[in-house]
């Protein structure tokens, strides 16, 4: 991350929290222990991912003033915890669909691939002493991991229960770049 010398107290301290929830979410995405499911490695993956983004919410509501923010933030919250819950459901029984060595090994790369620019690009978002603006550009290439790698596991014979799910990411992940792609451009992001 660019930390900039004029970063004021509470940038540093924003965004030092935001280091630590980055941190995390690397260390358990590419920690899952991964198996010949790609609908169980997917699952066991994107809930790392789901949990960040909820931990980077509530640390932008410390705050943030911002009505429009606010709104995009506790949306964050509300709709990747109803999809943690979904994907816990029907971890087991995605765990007994399983796919073959050659699609595992494909699958795996091009989600690693994601993962990489993804981390890349949150590790690297300018840092300024515009929280608001921080957490978009932090949020965007998040958002933009979730879709790719949704899009990826689709491509592929995976548990009839995932693919609903999936769908969900994939839309209100992408409204909610619009979202805050719209709002960047409001307050001069």
């Amino acid at each position: 991350m660019n930390f900039n010398r004029e970063l004021n107290d509470t940038a540093m301290i924003y965004l030092e929290n935001f280091r630590r929830i980055l941190e995390r979410m690397i260390e358990e995405m590419t920690g899952a222990k991964l198996c010949d499911s790609i609908s169980y490695n997917f699952i066991i993956q994107m809930i790392p991912h789901h949990e960040a983004a909820i931990e980077m919410s509530k640390n932008i509501l410390k705050y943030t003033d911002n009505p429009v923010l606010i709104r995009i933030a506790q949306g964050i919250i509300e709709e990747q915890t109803k999809s943690i819950a979904n994907m816990e459901k029907i971890l087991n029984c995605c765990r007994e669909v399983e796919n073959c060595d050659r699609d595992i090994c494909e699958h795996q790369e091009k989600i690693n691939e994601i993962m990489d620019i993804m981390f890349y690009s949150m590790e690297n978002a300018r840092a300024v002493n515009n929280l608001d603006c921080n957490f978009i550009w932090e949020m965007i290439p998040h958002h933009r991991g979730a879709v790719e790698m949704s899009e990826n596991t689709l491509m592929y014979c995976i548990c009839e229960e995932l693919k609903p799910i999936l769908t969900a990411i994939i839309s209100s992940q992408k409204r909610g770049i619009v979202q805050m792609q719209r709002l960047s451009r409001c307050i001069g992001c």
